[in-house]
């Protein structure tokens, strides 16, 4: 991988791993309230919820960081992951907010094309 490419993938692991800070642990405090703009009480009822997606953004800045670790082997995994980043992004543009194939999808496609490109 090249150094724009591996530069890109981390990126989208930290932002994944950021991700799962927010849904795990933060979901119900301010910081979460604020980042998701859901109420306490929403945020009580649906915490094991997010705390399920959060451990699922996990899995995926985990195949991230193996793929920047098995270096130019790792080419098809960051491949793969990013793939799935950016589907679970559009997804969930589609389903929940548009913001989110800003947030998500967009970074995890440019780390793609870098990818595919070196």
């Amino acid at each position: 991988m090249t150094i724009a490419a591996d530069i890109a993938v981390a990126l989208v692991a930290l932002l994944h791993g950021y991700f799962l800070i927010l849904e795990m642990f933060l979901w119900d405090k301010p910081r979460g309230l604020r980042t998701f703009g859901v109420t306490p009480e929403f945020a009580a009822a649906s915490k094991s919820l997010a705390a399920n997606q959060g451990l699922y953004n996990g899995f995926l800045a985990a195949g991230l960081m193996w793929a920047l670790f098995l270096g130019p082997d790792g080419r098809p995994v960051g491949i793969f992951f990013l793939a799935c980043v950016v589907i679970a992004g559009i997804f969930g543009a589609i389903t929940v907010n548009r913001r989110i194939l800003r947030v998500q999808a967009l970074p995890a496609a440019i780390a793609l094309a870098l990818l595919l490109l070196s």
